[in-house]
């Protein structure tokens, strides 16, 4: 089983669609609407996405839903 990130480990941008549920297009789409979890791009151009940053985004999309 692997370990659970911390608040400070960045997921790469396929482990956030894995957790997320969601297509790489479907992600992109919100993302350009700014509804999706920040991205934070690397110097080799690869995109991360802090567990805290994944966690925060989680609480505001259910406070929206409820």
């Amino acid at each position: 089983m692997p370990k659970k990130p911390t608040p400070q480990e960045y997921l790469t941008l396929n482990e956030v669609l894995t957790e997320t549920r969601l297509s790489r297009s479907a992600f992109y789409r919100m993302r350009a609407k700014g509804q999706a979890p920040e991205l934070v791009p690397l110097p080799n151009g690869h995109l991360r996405c802090s567990r805290a940053t994944l966690d925060a985004w989680w609480t505001a999309r259910r406070a929206a839903a409820a």
